[in-house]
């Protein structure tokens, strides 16, 4: 041993910490579990993400089909427009509509008559890049009466290679099945099954019409060596009063990518928060570690080791500890995304190979060690500043004191973590936002436990002996009733959140959709078809209820002097910005709409143009009455004048639309009719297939088809975050395993001592189960409220859906949550039954 005051070296120390390692690992266990958990959950997070853009980024010229693209819609480029382009490059056009597909030969049981499909015409060059794979020979240039279908609509017709397929006025020959569509996610969303035919084909159904709604892309594939980024943005600036979309291979799918990142920022922020919470079990992993280890530190005190000493010696075996637990939670997370990946199949928009994304490890390493450090540095402070007397007497007169250097290095680890968080999040704002109310949960569930001691030190004494023993565990010396109440109440909290999301994206379907949605979308009708369409729809379902409106496309190009081409950023929640939206014009106030300022113009108005804004865009916009703002509209700019400001029922699923003109502004432009019926179930089939008969450019949407597939875009979301909090629930379990473990040595005495004096197991274990239901039935209100707020929160401002939660299910699951970690903490009590005396004594 070192002479007084001289510090022990680094392999001195190290010598003296592999030889304490034969004592066990007890309480490091704790620690390690709970760093694994965390690190693996969150590289495991962050490789996904990565793996996914990053594949859609390597990915992009084939996922977008070309360098740039330029897309608009209800009409198609001129002469002069390919021929400007075409000098830049090889151009490829394709035309994209929704039509409704019917088989042209006898009824088949089982099999729709009708089919909503993404009907795409395509030119001789396409694909640009990639392949168009193909279930047979390979592919070549269709003629004009030839289809390639997708395997879904031929297993939906019971159709195959050889049948006959009618679109609009058109009939076609199924030439194969379509096994990979090589740009499907740069088209986005659909509504059915793909189906290409050539350019001359789709010209051939007559379903291209003025006013169509369909949305034409020119595809450019640019010399070598082009810089597809800078050209984009210049053909942004040339060609800014046309209303066209631009994208480049950069970005070739900008909707999937925020996404995906955005998904995965808050799974990370889940999977951060599980970690922190794991860090509380860290603390009383290490704490129930050096308790263990009184003897062996009194000992090397008295013998003159030094703080220094001290620290070094437990300082290097719990950092080999953790250094095990991050590097295997790395592994663990690196190779998860492969099973994911496998697992998920078709429902993530690529299928990204294994690769080792360095970054999201490394970040997952940082957070790792700042946690180990934060929740390690306070108990290893106490066993290096307390003299030996203090550490003897630890069992009934627990240290209060922390040394300024450690507060110091704890708060400098928490501004680090606090630090790459926002300097690796995509948005700050939020982060912080999740970070400050975890911290505030934390916060306040220690003060809680601070007030249940101190609540229970002032009750007067109850007269039962087994409830007198319960509440004076809450506050005797060496309780961890702080600890109980944080593991407890970060249990219950999380049970009650993960039941307010999962029943709230259950109604967000089946409770709001179906009370108010109408049977069926009706789209391109033709703008003179009003009178017959209301007429068929009156005679196949009497008394059904018609919203008849007509629909265009616009794009905001400019507002509040200025263009939307020049802004380097777009302002936050300014969706209306991205591309193309639909627009309308109307004499009266749409339904499912408020107006909240100015006024609506006059049914007989013919003055300049005015424009209904809704009001959340407006405030994105920093728009208000009277201020102007300029849309493209089938290539032109109609400035216009905000008249007012609405307020939209989205949840009613019918016309509402963002921007509503005047009537005289829009009526002469050429456009197509949209409808709604809202009629009684049962008769939707019937209705579709008179309407396709009738209008065979006209598509029919039903809503119930649409729902479900919304209903599996929630459900996986569902999925998704329930697994991230569950690692958050585990964690909030390990607080509780490590709170319990802390106070292990003082629970092993009592149960001696109340045993010799004829307490039987039964009584003592109902002692602690006592305690546990008391601390439950105190936190259960307040577990109630915080996680009702995260779960508010989660729906409402994360994914901005409505609040809808299913009080019966919520409530039972905290009940249930209730019992299970009072379950888990009369489990952990069990071994104190069976201690022995001599053994209990011997550690004191």
């Amino acid at each position: 041993m070192s002479a007084a005051g001289t510090a022990l070296g680094w392999g001195a120390a190290w010598r003296i910490a592999r030889r304490d390692f034969s004592a066990g690992l007890r309480g490091l266990r704790l620690l390690f579990l709970c760093l694994f958990l965390g690190v693996a959950t969150l590289a495991a997070i962050g490789s996904l993400t990565a793996a996914i853009t990053q594949e859609i980024g390597a990915r992009g010229q084939v996922i977008l089909g070309a360098d740039i693209e330029v897309a608009m819609t209800q009409r198609t480029l001129d002469a002069a427009g390919k021929a400007d382009l075409g000098k830049l490059g090889t151009l490829s056009e394709t035309i994209r509509t929704r039509a409704m597909a019917r088989r042209t030969g006898p009824a088949r049981p089982g099999t729709p008559d009708t089919l909503l499909t993404e009907l795409k015409g395509v030119d001789s060059l396409y694909p640009l890049y990639g392949t168009l794979a193909l279930d047979g020979p390979a592919y070549k240039p269709l003629d004009a009466d030839h289809i390639l279908i997708d395997k879904a609509l031929a297993a939906r017709f019971g159709v195959r290679t050889g049948d006959r397929l009618r679109y609009g006025g058109a009939d076609f020959t199924i030439a194969a099945l379509i096994a990979d569509e090589p740009d499907r996610v740069g088209e986005g969303f659909t509504l059915g099954p793909v189906a290409i035919v050539s350019l001359e084909g789709l010209h051939r159904t007559g379903l291209i019409q003025p006013g169509s709604l369909y949305e034409s892309k020119y595809r450019l594939k640019l010399p070598s060596g082009t810089d597809a980024h800078a050209l984009r943005e210049t053909l942004e600036k040339r060609y800014a009063a046309q209303g066209w979309s631009f994208k480049d291979r950069e970005r070739a799918a900008p909707g999937t990518n925020r996404f995906i990142e955005r998904m995965g920022q808050f799974l990370s922020l889940i999977g951060l928060t599980a970690l922190i919470i794991a860090g509380i079990g860290v603390s009383n992993g290490v704490a129930s570690y050096l308790a263990l280890r009184r003897g062996s530190l009194a000992t090397l005190k008295v013998l003159g080791a030094t703080a220094a000493d001290i620290e070094r010696i437990y300082l290097m075996q719990i950092g080999a500890v953790a250094a095990v637990a991050i590097l295997l939670g790395l592994a663990a997370g690196a190779a998860i995304p492969p099973v994911v990946v496998a697992l998920a199949g078709d429902l993530l928009p690529v299928q990204p190979g294994f690769h080792i994304h360095p970054l999201p490890l490394l970040t997952s390493a940082a957070y790792g060690l700042l946690v180990a450090l934060i929740f390690t540095l306070p108990p290893l402070a106490r066993a290096r500043t307390e003299p030996v007397a203090a550490i003897i007497r630890a069992l009934v007169d627990p240290p209060r004191t922390r040394d300024r250097r450690t507060l110091m290095l704890v708060g400098l680890a928490g501004l680090t973590l606090i630090a790459v968080v926002l300097a690796t999040a995509r948005e700050p704002l939020f982060s912080a936002a999740v970070l400050g109310a975890t911290a505030g949960v934390l916060l306040l569930l220690l003060l809680l436990g601070k007030g249940v001691s101190l609540l229970a030190r002032a009750l007067p004494r109850p007269r039962r002996p087994l409830l007198r023993l319960a509440l004076a565990n809450l506050h005797r010396p060496g309780a961890q009733t702080g600890a109980l109440v944080v593991a407890l109440g970060l249990a219950l909290t999380l049970f009650v959140t993960l039941a307010g999301i999962q029943t709230s994206l259950a109604s967000e379907i089946d409770k709001t959709i179906p009370k108010r949605a109408p049977s069926l979308f009706v789209l391109d009708l033709p703008s003179t078809g009003e009178a017959p369409f209301r007429a068929l729809v009156a005679h196949q379902s009497p008394g059904a209820q018609i919203n008849l409106v007509p629909s265009l496309r616009g794009t905001v190009v400019a507002y509040g002097g200025q263009r939307v081409a020049d802004m380097a950023e777009k302002p936050d929640g300014a969706w209306i910005l991205r591309g193309e939206r639909g627009v309308t014009y109307s004499a009266t106030l749409p339904e499912g709409s408020e107006l909240v300022a100015g006024r609506w113009w006059p049914t007989d108005y013919r003055g300049p143009p005015l424009v209904s804004l809704d009001e959340e865009q407006a405030r994105a916009l920093g728009l208000g009455v009277g201020d102007e703002i300029i849309v493209s509209v089938l290539g032109r700019e109609i400035v216009a004048r905000i008249a007012s400001l609405r307020r939209i029922n989205w949840d009613t699923m019918g016309f509402n639309y963002v921007m509503v003109f005047s009537p005289s502004t829009l009526a002469a432009a050429p456009h197509s009719l949209t409808a709604t019926i809202a009629m009684p179930q049962g008769r939707e089939n019937g209705m579709t297939n008179a309407l396709v008969s009738a209008f065979p450019g006209a598509s029919v949407i039903a809503i119930r088809d649409m729902i479900e597939q919304v209903s599996g875009i929630l459900d996986q979301m569902a999925s998704a975050i329930l697994i991230a909090a569950s690692i958050t629930i585990l964690a909030g379990i390990a607080v509780l395993v490590g709170a319990i473990a802390a106070s292990r040595q003082t629970r092993s005495y009592d149960s001696v001592v109340l045993k010799m004096l004829g307490t039987t197991r039964g009584q003592v274990l109902g002692v602690q189960a006592l305690e546990y239901g008391l601390l439950a039935a105190m936190l259960a209100a307040v577990s109630l409220l915080l996680g009702t707020a995260a779960a508010w929160f989660v729906i409402v401002r994360v994914f901005e859906f409505g609040w809808a939660p299913d009080w019966g299910v919520i409530l039972a699951t905290l009940g249930g949550g209730a019992l299970l970690t009072l379950g888990i903490g009369l489990i952990g009590s069990l071994p104190l039954l069976s201690v022995r005396p001599a053994s209990a004594l011997r550690q004191l």
